[in-house]
């Protein structure tokens, strides 16, 4: 109650401050009763929140009184209960100790001895409350008690506390427990005697928190005067702000009205009390500054840091105003924005008295930040009106409706030879145009009899210049002359005359010209059309030849394969012995030449086909590993007679859509090609790997290589590189191209690398869609 009175004091002490504040804006509001907002008005801004927050701090105020005094009479319960509970255990353990040594009464039963030495020894701050103690024999039956327990002796002690309870097996160790005796609680504790029996001690709940409900009771009542005050208070307080809303909402109404005008017109109220240094805005004021509106007055000090350091202090104007008795002040000033720009400002005002005598500068400013914007903008358009007028290459001059000059570039002062004094503006056209240099030559070229009053004419001075002048009327009944100077144009003119002569000369020798080109042309089309004709009959040659090598495979190798045939039976002696070594000797060379030129007619028919577009590829599934074993075995007598070693790295599960035909003939002609021209020790090494969307198959030899410079001749039909290894090979130089012709055939590219004496390395690249092409 005390901290309540503390802070109805200290509530009270703050609207006496803002009373106190009040009376002081309401003074200075008295000087400026169109903008100026009284305390009451404030009032009615804060109505609503005032009216949710009122009822929910006096609310809380209370919920927290009555929350803090439960907690207090709940901790003194507690402590009441304690205190009872500690007392009843150190009675049980008092009464124990004062009987135990006095076996003789116990076994005796003597209640009046018992109940003396009781009475003679237990402290009397222990038996209070209604506490009293039971004394009860082996047979668990009462038989002496204090003053409050008489009632209990002669009953059973079961009947209090039974034989199960905690207390009656462990005595005194069980602290203190709640029993219910006809319908009343008690705090018991109990000690067991060494003759057996024992001690029991009760103390009655109701006597020891009856005084605890009647303080309760006492603070329910205080609680409930208190509240119902606190809600008269408020019943008060709302009555009183009902009665005042009708004539605040006049007053909001009508400063509602006045602040939207001024907002509207960009203009700002404000009081400025000379003598106290306080100054009042209105609202609008606040916006045009960007600034969050402020229910207070300003001091001089946070006004002075919103104007422009370089603009005059507004203190300093109102000094002198008043030192001179100036009752009206037009100044114009900037104040920064609270974006951080500046705002140009216009303030208008009059000093005047107040009714206590103080000194009031009231006015109005306006936001003219647009007009200065716009004066400066139209100076700036004069500005680079003026420099583009005086910038350009032509003569520029401007009369008004009067015949005067308004204004001129220097290069019509220059073209006219004007002095400075003949050009000032407002001088009459006829004293400028006696003042200028006559021209020699003068005509009109074009002429308007429209609105627009528009004429050309062409002017040539006295120095050979010339000019051509377009004048047309203005608006205002002036004029305005652009002279521009074409005096490169008459001389391109004269230029352009003469060479319109030449060009007539000129043209006669181009038709002569004509006549012998078309005769050309002529020649040249019976040419192109001879060297059609036997175009076309090469490439029949070409064909012919390509389809008789093709078609006369059968023919070919025929009498080859006899001839291959009949040496090898010669060469086993089937029919007998020959009878001489010369005769197996020519037997081993007819074999080895019909082979040679078998193999060689093969390669050209098989070159034959691809260039006439015979081959056809049948494709299907083909496992890389084992066809290149398979070649490999073919060329490996020939790679064993010259003790070269033959590897292969084949990725396993390797498979490509392709012709088994054509690759294992690429892979075994590229075999073959490398044991050619390996010499004896050497090592070939055969791999396949995919790569990406294709597979790569690499065949490195450690052979003879190729010289650079034969690298593009290299896979040409017939080509070779000659040298003195490759002439003892032999072969026809078709091996290459076939194979490269093959792997074309399956969207393939075929690329060589090669080192002189140190080896070659032939790369395939085979997709494995076969239609897609790699370059």
């Amino acid at each position: 109650m005390a901290e309540a009175r503390q802070a109805g004091a200290t509530e009270r002490g703050s609207l006496s401050g803002v009373r106190d504040g009040q009376d002081w804006r309401s003074d200075l509001a008295g000087h400026a009763k169109i903008f100026a907002e009284p305390a009451h008005s404030r009032l009615v801004k804060a109505e609503p929140f005032l009216k949710r927050s009122i009822p929910i701090l006096i609310v809380a105020f209370l919920i927290v009184i009555a929350t803090a005094r439960m907690v207090d009479l709940l901790e003194e319960r507690n402590r009441l209960e304690d205190g009872a509970r500690q007392a009843t255990a150190l009675t049980a353990v008092a009464a124990t100790a004062i009987l135990a040594p006095d076996r003789s009464a116990l076994a005796s039963q003597h209640r009046w001895n018992v109940e003396l030495r009781m009475g003679n020894a237990l402290p009397s701050t222990l038996i209070t409350h209604g506490r009293f103690v039971l004394v009860s024999n082996i047979d668990g039956r009462v038989f002496a008690a204090t003053s409050y327990g008489n009632s209990f002796v002669g009953r059973s002690l079961d009947q209090i506390v039974p034989a199960s309870s905690p207390l009656s097996l462990f005595g005194v160790r069980a602290g203190v427990h709640e029993v219910e005796y006809r319908g009343q609680s008690y705090f018991a504790a109990q000690s067991l005697l060494p003759a057996g029996g024992s001690v029991t001690v009760l103390t009655p709940v109701s006597r020891v928190i009856g005084p605890w409900k009647q303080e309760v009771s006492v603070n329910v009542t205080l609680f409930a005067a208190t509240s119902s005050i606190l809600l008269i208070i408020l019943y008060a307080y709302f009555s009183q702000a009902s009665r005042a809303r009708n004539a605040d909402e006049i007053y909001l109404e009508a400063h509602h009205r006045v602040d939207t005008a001024l907002s509207r017109g960009r203009c700002g109220l404000w009081d400025w009390d000379l003598d106290r240094g306080g100054l009042y805005w209105s609202r609008s004021m606040y916006e045009i500054l960007g600034l969050a509106p402020r229910d207070c007055v300003l001091s001089h000090a946070e006004v002075a840091k919103l104007v422009h350091p370089d603009d005059r202090s507004l203190l300093d104007i109102a000094r002198t105003s008043s030192g001179t008795n100036a009752q009206q002040l037009d100044h114009t000033f900037r104040m920064r924005h609270a974006d951080g720009h500046y705002v140009v400002l216009r303030a208008r005002g009059q000093i005047t008295g107040g009714p206590k005598g103080a000194r009031h500068l009231i006015g109005i400013a306006m936001d003219v930040s647009e007009q200065q914007r716009l004066a400066q903008r139209t100076v700036e358009a004069d500005q680079r009106l003026f420099e583009a007028v005086e910038s350009t290459s032509e003569a520029f001059v401007l009369w008004d409706r009067d015949s005067r000059l308004v204004m001129c570039n220097s290069k019509f002062q220059h073209i006219y030879g004007l002095s400075d004094e003949a050009v000032l503006p407002g001088a009459d056209k006829a004293s400028v145009l006696a003042a200028a240099d006559r021209p020699v030559v003068k005509k009109t070229i074009a002429a308007s009899d429209g609105p627009t009053h528009a004429k050309s004419m062409e002017v040539q001075l006295a120095d050979g210049r010339w000019l051509q002048i377009n004048e047309r009327a203005t608006r205002d009944g002036g004029s305005v002359s652009v002279g521009t100077d074409i005096t490169q144009l008459k001389r391109h003119q004269d230029r352009l005359r003469d060479s319109e002569k030449r060009l007539m000369a000129s043209i006669g020798d181009l038709s002569a010209s004509q006549s012998r080109l078309e005769e050309k042309a002529v020649e040249l089309s019976d040419l192109n059309a001879k060297y059609l004709a036997e175009k076309d009959r090469a490439e029949a040659a070409n064909k012919a030849k390509s389809d008789f090598l093709a078609n006369m495979s059968h023919e070919l190798r025929t009498p080859l394969n006899a001839i291959i045939g009949f040496s090898e039976i010669l060469q086993s002696g089937m029919f007998g012995p020959l009878g001489s070594d010369k005769y197996c000797e020519y037997a081993d060379d007819i074999n080895n030449s019909g082979k040679h030129l078998l193999g060689l007619i093969n390669d050209i028919l098989d070159m034959s086909k691809i260039e006439a577009g015979q081959l056809n590829l049948a494709c299907e599934r083909v496992d890389i590993a084992p066809l290149i074993e398979e070649t490999l075995r073919l060329v490996a007598v020939q790679a064993g007679a010259k003790s070269i070693k033959l590897d292969s790295k084949i990725s396993a599960g390797l498979t490509l859509h392709a012709d088994r035909r054509a690759i294992k003939q690429v892979v075994l002609n590229l075999l073959s090609n490398a044991t050619k021209f390996t010499e004896d020790g050497g090592r070939i090494l055969v791999r396949a790997r995919k790569y990406s969307d294709a597979v790569t198959l690499t065949i490195e030899d450690t052979g003879i290589g190729i010289p650079k410079r034969y690298m593009k001749r290299i896979g040409q039909p017939f080509e070779q590189v000659q040298n003195q290894f490759s002439k003892s090979c032999g072969g026809s130089g078709l091996g290459l191209a076939i194979s490269r012709a093959l792997i074309a055939l399956h969207g393939g590219a075929m690329k060589i690398r090669s080192t002189p004496d140190v080896g070659t390395i032939v790369s395939l690249r085979l997709p494995l869609n076969p239609q897609k092409k790699f370059s």
